[in-house]
């Protein structure tokens, strides 16, 4: 759906937790749960696109020289 897209994070993990106690229920008529659950199929890849973007970004640090790299713990 479109309209996810403009939605935030915390708002997609909302409606898909709403999506599934709905699903839960069972008392969704057979259409309306394929469609709730292509639904929530879309909103968890979004969902986890985000966060592995995210992770992404965390993992790297700022050099002095401005430039980015990946952030690896060394262990003595």
């Amino acid at each position: 759906m479109e309209k996810n897209k403009d939605m935030t994070f915390e708002d997609k993990i909302k409606l898909l937790e709403e999506i599934i106690k709905d699903l839960e229920s069972g008392e969704v008529p057979l259409d309306d749960a394929i469609n709730k659950y292509t639904e929530a199929m879309k909103l968890a890849k979004e969902c986890s696109d985000k966060l592995d973007d995210v992770s992404e970004k965390v993992n790297k640090i700022m050099l002095e020289n401005g430039k980015l790299e990946d952030f690896v713990v060394k262990e003595d």
